[in-house]
């Protein structure tokens, strides 16, 4: 994808864990500066992340953002106002199969349903909750790639990761290059004024998708490869240093 300095780039989406986020979980005082001084210049800037809006909205008020939040990998997308837009469920039946598989390996997980973060506790009755997501942390590759085989004969699903070690599965369909596009018809915007940038395998359809996809110094290296442009660290700032280089005038 061809970028160009000049455009006038009208949307930021940013990804938080590895991106926005230091390794504290803070935002830097650099990162905060640049993105009220977008907003100041009128972009929109987005979260798009893998959190619950449980897990993220504070960050989004801190940081007074005015716009859309695309939560869960793209699964909820919620407006300005706090009003949820579009949300999209994975059955009871395929939770339960994941759920069966965390019994059989051993292996840490959590998930998301609209309400909570499980990760130490399950519920008894699985097709009480509206389920969003469902996450493995698996350090042992060969079972990571055997879990990978077994949930690929569950059902269909969007499968992606946010760390190396990591699965996580959504519904099929679902990624956060498809709410970026959802909030764009919204505001009346298209993909190639939009700057995107993360880390992780998750941010790598809206990074390709995007006018100005860009990946983190810290990112995985399939994410770089993919990426129109490379910025520092989330420890460093990377965010303010991208956002100055292609927005701020």
């Amino acid at each position: 994808m061809q970028t160009n300095e000049k455009k006038e780039f009208k949307l930021i989406a940013l990804d938080m864990d590895g991106t926005l986020l230091n390794n504290q979980q803070e935002i830097s005082k650099e990162n905060r500066e640049a993105i009220a001084k977008a907003q100041e210049q009128g972009v929109h800037v987005v979260l798009s992340t893998g959190r619950s809006l449980l897990t993220c909205r504070e960050y989004a008020q801190s940081l007074q953002l005015s716009s859309y939040l695309i939560t869960v990998n793209g699964s909820e997308i919620w407006d300005e106002s706090g009003e949820l837009v579009e949300r999209k469920l994975i059955d009871a039946s395929s939770i339960e199969k994941m759920w069966n598989l965390t019994q059989e390996h051993k292996l840490n997980f959590w998930a998301v349903t609209t309400d909570k973060v499980w990760r130490d506790e399950f519920p008894e009755d699985i097709a009480s909750q509206e389920w969003l997501k469902f996450g493995y942390d698996i350090p042992d590759d060969a079972l990571r790639e055997e879990v990978l085989k077994q949930i690929a004969g569950i059902s269909d699903f969007e499968i992606s990761n946010s760390s190396l070690t990591n699965l996580e599965i959504n519904a099929l369909g679902i990624n956060k290059a498809k709410g970026i596009m959802t909030v764009c018809e919204r505001l009346g915007i298209t993909m190639d004024e939009v700057i995107a940038m993360g880390d992780s395998l998750n941010d790598m359809a809206m990074i390709e998708a995007a006018g100005c996809g860009i990946a983190m110094g810290n990112a995985q290296e399939a994410v770089k490869e993919a990426a129109d442009w490379v910025t520092d660290t989330n420890v460093n700032n990377g965010v303010a240093k991208a956002i100055s280089h292609w927005v701020l005038k």
